[in-house]
């Protein structure tokens, strides 16, 4: 064998290794996406069984979130203190186990406190599993890992409605949590089989002050944005649970800053890069993508009259779109690069978001299945893109700390987006004095969620021509 050809089969087990970790980490990452998604939809016949108002069954959503995001913080220092493969393995266990425990729970009680521990294994597998793929994939191999780990956050969102509705139907809600222990019993055996330990030589003392501030903080600001979701207990409250997280934040900012050794390490946003695909631009693009899965069913079933099964019908067609761009994102940044897809891309999605705003129960159905088809071609690409370019600068060093951050600016733009676009159809309804969202009302939330949109795709042009071409594979002047 010739040295050329033990370099290329060198390389080729290298992408072979790297798509199956990215495989096995994707494996997990949709059990724990599908479980979010999936629980919403049998909370009227959790309510009954536990003998209390369906109102209250919102704690449960609440407190998974809220721990979540008290732990994340501490998710980068824990995969480097301990090993990320330990980490990823002991989160898929805890949140396999709490499952268990919330599908044999008789009370609301007992799921709450099973809820919170579930929460606190979903706060340590995204971003420790992130930090495996990126460990294990080189920056050629990168666009295709991401890939692999982004399909979960885009289609479990849609299944999840529906499969929870089949599950509670044709079975019991208990079957929403119970679904999950064949998952992360695979998932486990798929980490021990595959997943290589890497453990940093020197991970440093806990900070514990800063995690105190950031994980308070992050978790003011998620509980604001979800109260304001649910508009529960008045407007004061949730403008100084906001403040409150603000306050923290900055708090914790300039404490990281300050000490030697601190728990996350900004110096990740000194790169352009990462900083603009995940504070900047990313976030506003995040924000204006993740307000569409939340409009769509609504503007479906409130706006056309259409049950839930019909607009469930919808979402396939947007999950489909989803689906249909992974064959052509690598070859498209390679042929474009960052800065061209994101824009243009960017401008599609909105574009097509704001378009949804003037669909009428009366529209062809075929433009209606071709518009979110668009919708979810432009979304799949545009998280892949963003995904990938956060990380294309990012040295070893950072990798853990760049994740983690990178994980709580998504879990703020998620909910972000959901309470925009909550905000405006609530403000429009009010302005007309109705009592419930009708066409009109949608037609501005999508308005102003692709404006946002809009705007973000212009802050990409800021990008250099070359940047993150080592990831993507784009040389100059190849068009």
């Amino acid at each position: 064998m010739t040295a050329t050809q033990t370099i290329e089969k060198d390389d080729a087990e290298s992408i072979r290794r790297a798509k199956i970790v990215a495989l096995v980490v994707a494996v997990s990452f949709f059990m724990q996406i599908l479980d979010g998604t999936i629980v919403t939809t049998s909370l009227p016949q959790m309510a009954a069984s536990f003998g209390v108002q369906p109102v209250s069954m919102s704690i449960g959503i609440t407190v998974y979130m809220l721990t979540m995001a008290a732990f994340i913080p501490l998710s980068g220092w824990l995969g480097d203190r301990f090993g990320a493969r330990r980490i990823f393995m002991a989160s898929i266990a805890v949140f396999t186990i709490a499952s268990l425990f919330c599908g044999l729970s008789d009370g609301l009680a007992e799921f709450v406190v099973a809820r919170a521990v579930q929460g606190a294994g979903s706060a340590l597998m995204t971003p420790v599993g992130r930090i495996i793929v990126l460990k294990n994939a080189r920056k050629s191999e990168l666009v295709q890992a991401i890939a692999l780990i982004t399909w979960p956050a885009l289609t479990a969102p849609v299944i999840g409605p529906l499969l929870g509705s089949f599950i509670t139907t044709y079975a019991s809600w208990h079957w929403n949590f119970l679904i999950n222990l064949p998952i992360g019993v695979l998932g486990m055996v798929l980490v021990l089989r595959f997943v290589p330990e890497q453990r940093e030589e020197e991970a440093g003392r806990l900070d514990v002050l800063g995690f105190i501030l950031s994980a308070s903080g992050l978790t003011f600001l998620l509980a604001a944005l979800e109260l304001s979701v649910k508009s529960h207990g008045g407007l004061l409250p949730i403008l100084l649970m906001l403040l409150a997280g603000i306050v923290l934040s900055v708090m914790a900012t300039l404490h990281f800053l300050r000490v030697s050794s601190p728990l996350l390490d900004l110096s990740a946003f000194r790169a352009q890069t990462f900083a603009i695909a995940t504070l900047s631009a990313g976030t506003a693009s995040r924000v204006a993508i993740n307000a569409t899965p939340f409009l769509l069913p609504l503007l479906f079933q409130l706006g056309f009259g259409l049950s839930s099964i019909e607009a469930g019908a919808y979402l396939l067609v947007y999950f489909l779109g989803n689906l249909g761009m992974k064959a052509v994102t690598t070859p498209l940044l390679a042929k474009l690069g960052f800065r061209t897809v994101l824009f243009f891309n960017g401008m599609i999605a909105a574009l097509s978001i704001a378009a949804c705003g003037f669909l009428v129960p009366e529209t062809p159905r075929a433009i209606i299945y071709m518009l979110l088809v668009i919708a979810g071609l432009s979304r799949s690409m545009e998280f892949t893109a963003l995904n990938t370019l956060a990380f294309a600068d990012i040295n070893p060093a950072q990798r853990s700390s760049a994740s983690t951050l990178s994980s709580m600016l998504q879990q703020v733009s998620m909910l972000l987006g959901v309470a925009i676009a909550a905000a405006v159809l609530n403000i429009s309804v009010a302005l007309r004095g109705v009592e419930g969202p009708e066409l009109v009302d949608f037609r501005w939330a999508f308005l102003v969620v692709g404006a946002i949109g809009v705007i973000s795709s212009l802050r990409f042009l800021q990008l250099a021509p070359d940047a993150g071409a080592e990831v993507s594979g784009h040389k100059i002047g190849t068009k």
